[in-house]
């Protein structure tokens, strides 16, 4: 790791610092569909890299069935990756089960903090990565996990050092819940306007049959390739990936910006069409199939992500919320059994009902403000984790001293 830590900290394996495990799937194929569809919630690997500091957002659930041949795990263990995507991590934050892809670990509280152990292993990460090339998927495995020294200090500094930089991930999940709340608003005032057709003026237009539904006179059906022109990302490989340059989005970003998780490419090489903006809407096609507005700076764009741009004048944010709208759609037309995806075609299939250009105006008028605050407080947050970034490493590996910090920051777990 290249770190020099203070002569007076231990080196400690992970399992004398807590309970370790593997997660529990025994159930063989693992998609079956029996074992879905209940009330318990069933975190997997893209769930947790999508996640923040704690996880409670799920894809999947299991039913009784699924709950037998898994575990239940506690809030407050520690989840971490070990196949596919390694040494991701996120604290549950409820109950739920996670396969065997995904590593256990509930701190004791007298020896270590889970939230100081969450951010020491985002700074070995590369490390853990090193050990676990394989020949056709990498594998951390739970036996080199408990290879890797943990250098820690005690309870007290560990509980000290977590609650700096947790608060630094508390003001960004408490912006993520206020994006949610002006995007909830936005999707609210589109579907009065444009799905029960209760917009301003309403009750002077006459209503006409369409190939859809009936809809107010002067409306149109159209196809959403014929608004708006979708451009795939580019095929970045691992081989670029870097720690310098521009961010690469994949969806974990989409969800929560550019993260210590996230590569960047210092390459200059990259067309234009493949650059993202603030204020640009992007589509998830494959595995997660959702729709966001950019806010974290300039980046470039991963395949499997359209960037979606109209073909008409003020009409962004309507577009992302008819998107959003129709997106259950799209995910019918979805296809493949372990990772769904659209295919293009699916945009000539989905159909939406087009207002005309004075009307859809109006609407991005009324909404535009509201993602002014939505691309700011996604621009704080991309600036929260930048400057908590940069303080990770050297508050664990105790560069920075923080004997002498007097916090009224909470402590405990």
């Amino acid at each position: 790791m290249g770190y020099i830590f203070p002569a007076r900290r231990k080196a400690r394996k992970l399992d004398q610092l807590g309970f370790v495990a593997r997660g529990r799937s025994r159930h063989r194929p693992r998609n079956e569909p029996s074992l879905y569809g209940g009330e318990y919630p069933f975190f997997q690997t893209g769930d947790i890299r999508a996640a923040n500091l704690y996880l409670s957002e799920y894809s999947q659930t299991y039913n009784e069935k699924g709950l037998a041949q898994s575990k239940q795990w506690e809030p407050g263990t520690l989840c971490i990756t070990i196949a596919a995507n390694i040494a991701d991590t996120a604290i549950l934050g409820i109950r739920g089960c996670f396969p065997d892809s995904v590593i256990g670990f509930m701190a004791d509280p007298t020896e270590a903090d889970v939230r100081f152990i969450k951010y020491y292993i985002d700074l070995i990460k590369l490390d853990m990565k090193q050990v676990s090339h394989g020949t056709t998927q990498d594998n951390l495995s739970l036996d080199k996990l408990l290879r890797f020294d943990f250098v820690v200090p005690d309870i007290e500094e560990q509980r000290k050092i977590a609650a700096i930089l947790t608060a630094y991930d508390d003001l960004i999940e408490n912006n993520l819940r206020r994006i949610k709340i002006l995007e909830d608003m936005a999707q609210l005032a589109y579907s009065e306007w444009f799905v029960r057709f209760r917009y301003p003026g309403h009750n002077e237009f006459d209503m006409v049959e369409s190939e859809r539904r009936p809809i107010p006179k002067g409306w149109e059906v159209k196809q959403f390739s014929e608004i708006a022109q979708f451009t795939n990302g580019f095929a970045f490989t691992p081989r670029q990936w870097g720690h310098s340059g521009k961010p690469i989005i994949k969806i974990a970003e989409l969800k929560n910006g550019v993260t210590s998780k996230t590569p960047f490419y210092g390459g200059h090489d990259i067309p234009q069409k493949y650059q993202v903006r603030n204020g640009d809407v992007l589509f998830s096609w494959s595995a997660d199939l959702d729709v966001y507005v950019w806010g974290g700076g300039d980046a470039l764009l991963n395949q499997h992500l359209f960037n979606v741009r109209p073909r008409g004048q003020n009409m962004k944010f309507f577009l992302f919320h008819s998107l959003k709208e129709h997106m259950q759609e799209f995910r019918d037309r979805s296809q493949g059994t372990t990772m769904r995806h659209i295919k293009r075609s699916a945009l000539d299939q989905v159909e939406v009902i087009v207002p005309p250009p004075k009307k859809m105006g109006l609407f991005e008028g009324l909404v535009t403000p509201v993602f002014e605050m939505v691309i700011s407080l996604k621009s704080r947050n991309a600036e929260l984790q930048r400057i908590r970034d940069l303080l990770l490493p050297r508050l664990i590996s105790g560069e920075v001293d923080i004997a002498h910090i007097v916090t009224d920051l909470p402590l405990e777990q």
